[in-house]
């Protein structure tokens, strides 16, 4: 893959640094001076903040600064949605050839995106960030996730040491390709891995938060396993969702079948099969593959109107040759 070249002498954007905001008042006016610092004299960039309907007044930092500084982008969305759809919006009104993702905590160093970008251009598609000296509490946060990390890798096949590290580089045709709904922004190497990209990971600094509170603990345990659920079957039966359903359905409505044969021929033989559980099991079996083979069918319907009516490939080119 070719190299990207950046030329700063050029009007167009080169680099597009996403941020999602949610109360995070002190580390603003901080966090951009730094980014600006980072990027100014190597590329042409654009600070995008995405504030996620936060109530301590960072809005109206965001808005004041909008309008003194010409490199940065305020998007203001209606109410908290959450940090996937924060960074959907950041990503959709993104112009680089490079998308930078980062927390507004100052917990992620912008002086780490020169060396991202320099990464990146060796030939990959995504950078993500690796924390290996992460500043937070061990067991609250640290334990949690070193486990969170390895079920993560093994299950997605991505060999990631830190998936919960939001300092990632991109090459924005690569996010054009990925939807991000619910809060998927965890998964996205693996939704990366999906589309064919080349991905590897940086070790980056990690700073102890200065100002306000965590909005991550050990309540978003459940939602990460629901997601690596869709992720999972996003990898394997996007495309082929009857597979997963119709192997399923044929295989429970085998088991009822036979169940159904067995009673039959002991009913045959003279026994009472009335007030067999057994009975019961087997019509449940029966109905439960039909039901399964129905959704089966359905979902090859959704995913084949969601594919044609976007226009959407089930392939990606990486480069053609001739």
């Amino acid at each position: 893959m070719e190299p990207i070249i950046f030329n700063s002498s050029q009007n167009s954007v080169t680099v597009s640094v996403v941020i999602p905001i949610f109360n995070e008042k002190d580390t603003l006016e901080t966090l951009i001076n730094n980014i600006s610092n980072s990027l100014i004299d190597k590329y042409s960039y654009e600070i995008i903040c995405i504030d996620d309907g936060s109530e301590d007044g960072s809005t109206d930092i965001l808005r004041q600064l909008a309008k003194k500084r010409k490199d940065l982008k305020a998007i203001i969305l209606r109410r908290n949605y959450g940090q996937t759809p924060a960074m959907a919006a950041g990503f959709k009104n993104a112009e680089g050839n490079i998308i930078i993702s980062l927390d507004g905590d100052l917990q992620n160093d912008p002086a780490d995106i020169p060396r991202l970008i320099n990464k990146l251009n060796e030939g990959y598609d995504l950078v993500s960030g690796w924390r290996n000296n992460r500043q937070d509490n061990t067991f609250t946060r640290l334990l949690p996730s070193k486990i969170a990390n390895i079920i993560i890798a093994k299950l997605t096949g991505v060999s990631l040491h830190d998936y919960g590290c939001s300092l990632k580089a991109y090459r924005s045709e690569l996010v054009a390709d990925m939807n991000l709904y619910g809060e998927l922004h965890r998964f996205i190497p693996a939704l990366a891995y999906i589309e064919g990209a080349r991905i590897t990971e940086l070790a980056v600094n990690h700073n102890p938060r200065r100002f306000g509170v965590s909005k991550y603990g050990l309540g978003r345990t459940f939602p990460v396993i629901m997601d690596l659920f869709t992720i999972l079957f996003i990898k394997k039966f996007l495309t082929r969702p009857m597979h997963i359903f119709g192997c399923l359905g044929l295989t429970l409505m085998t088991l009822g079948l036979s169940s159904s044969i067995y009673l039959s021929i002991i009913k045959i033989l003279g026994q009472d099969i009335g007030v067999r559980p057994l009975l019961i099991l087997s019509v449940l079996l029966i109905l439960t593959g039909v039901q399964l083979l129905s959704f089966g069918l359905l979902a090859e319907l959704v995913m084949r109107t969601y594919h044609e009516s976007q226009k959407r490939p089930i392939y990606r080119v990486r480069e053609v040759i001739s």
